[in-house]
C-alpha cells in the first residue's frame, strides 16, 4: 500500500464513540452501528475487500475466514489483548499480520478480580438478592455468615501481567499470595510479590483457600481446572475467573457447587459465551457476571487508541508496536 493511500478498514463490532470518530477521520471505515455480531459469511465478505479487519473476542477469525481473505487484507488489529480466537499461525502463513491491545486491561481486570475475591466469600451478591426480595428483616447474629479473607492464602494460577497486579492487591488486604505458573518468576519479583511458587498445581489447590484463574487459553489450558483437581480443593474454598472460560471445565464445577464439595465461585467467563452452564444458573454460591471484568470507559479508550496505533504504524511502513505472532515464529519484516 502507498502512504497517500487511505486504508480500507472494517470494524466488527461497535467501539466507543470516540474511537469511531478517529478511525473514520483517518481511515475509509465500514463501522458495525447496531452492534451485533457479524455471521461467519459477512466476516468473509469483510476480508475479501478491506485493508484492515478489527475485530474482537466476539468474532472468531479461524483458518476457514484467513483463507477467504482477499489480497488487500494486510493487517488484523485486533481490539482487546487475547488472541485465542484468531488463528494467528494461519494469518502469519498467509503474511497477514495480527496485532493486540496488551497492558491497558491489566488494572481494570486485576480490579475486578479483587472484587470477586472479596465478594464471593463475603456471599455480597446473596445479600443484595435478599434484601431486593425483601427477605431482608433486619439483622441477625447467624445471618449470611461468609469467611473472612484477611490471613487466607491466594493461589493464583497464570502470574503474567494481570496475576502480578491481583497479587499485589491481594497483599494489601492481608491474604498470603501463591501461585502456578510456567516457570518461576524472577527473584526480585517474587520477593516484592512476596509470592510462593508452586510448580505442581494440584499440590497448591490443596493448599490454598482461594483460587484465580488468569492464564490464557492455549491446548495445555484447556480443562486445566477439571473434576479431579476440584476434588482437590476444601468444602471452604472458593475459585474466581476473570480469564478464559475454558481453563474450567463448567460443567465439574456446577456439580461441585451444588454438592458443597467448594464454597463458591466467581466467573466473569464461559467457555461457551455468552451461554453459561445451566447447572451454575440457579445456585446461589456463584456470581456470574457478563464478561465486564475490563469495562471501564478508560481501557476501552486505551484499548481504541492502540488499534489506532498499529493502524498508523502499519500504514505508513513502520514496525506495528502490538504484533502477535504463532509460536516459534520471527519476525520476518517490519510491517
Amino acid at each position: 500500500m502507498k502512504k497517500s493511500e487511505n486504508p480500507r478498514v472494517v470494524v466488527t463490532r461497535k467501539l466507543p464513540s470516540y474511537i469511531e470518530g478517529r478511525l473514520a477521520d483517518l481511515f475509509d471505515s465500514q463501522l458495525n452501528a447496531n452492534d451485533i455480531a457479524m455471521s461467519a459469511e459477512a466476516l468473509k465478505a469483510a476480508v475479501a475487500d478491506c485493508d484492515v479487519l478489527v475485530p474482537t473476542v466476539t468474532d472468531r477469525i479461524d483458518a476457514d475466514i484467513i483463507a477467504a481473505a482477499g489480497p488487500k487484507l494486510r493487517l488484523i488489529a485486533n481490539y482487546g489483548a487475547g488472541t485465542d480466537h484468531i488463528d494467528v499461525a494461519a494469518a502469519h502463513a498467509k503474511g497477514i499480520i495480527v496485532t493486540n491491545t496488551p497492558g491497558v486491561l491489566t488494572e481494570d481486570t486485576a480490579d475486578f478480580t479483587m472484587a470477586l475475591i472479596l465478594a464471593v466469600p463475603r456471599r455480597l451478591v446473596e445479600g443484595d438478592r435478599l434484601t431486593r426480595a425483601g427477605g431482608f428483616k433486619g439483622w441477625t447474629p447467624t445471618g449470611l455468615r461468609g469467611h473472612r479473607v484477611r490471613g487466607k492464602k491466594l493461589g493464583i494460577v497464570g502470574m503474567g501481567r494481570i496475576g502480578q497486579a491481583v497479587a499485589r492487591r491481594a497483599s494489601a488486604f492481608g491474604l498470603s499470595v501463591h501461585y502456578h505458573n510456567r516457570r518461576p518468576l524472577p527473584a526480585p519479583i517474587e520477593q516484592e510479590l512476596s509470592a510462593t511458587y508452586w510448580g505442581e498445581l494440584d499440590a497448591m489447590l490443596e493448599a490454598v483457600d482461594i483460587v484465580s484463574i488468569n492464564c490464557p487459553s492455549t491446548p495445555d489450558t484447556y480443562h486445566l481446572i477439571n473434576a479431579e483437581r476440584l476434588s482437590r480443593m476444601s468444602p471452604e474454598s472458593y475459585i474466581v475467573n476473570t480469564s478464559r472460560g475454558d481453563v474450567i471445565d463448567e460443567a465439574a464445577l456446577a456439580d461441585a457447587l451444588a454438592e458443597g464439595r467448594i464454597g463458591g465461585a466467581g466467573l466473569d467467563v464461559y467457555e461457551h459465551a455468552p451461554k453459561v452452564h445451566p447447572g451454575l444458573l440457579g445456585l446461589h454460591n456463584v456470581i456470574l457476571a457478563p464478561h465486564m471484568g475490563s469495562s471501564t470507559h478508560e481501557s476501552r479508550r486505551e484499548m481504541g487508541e492502540k488499534v489506532l496505533i498499529n493502524i498508523r504504524a502499519w500504514m505508513d511502513h513502520h514496525k506495528v508496536p502490538d504484533r502477535v505472532l504463532p509460536p516459534g515464529s520471527t519476525f520476518s519484516k517490519a510491517s
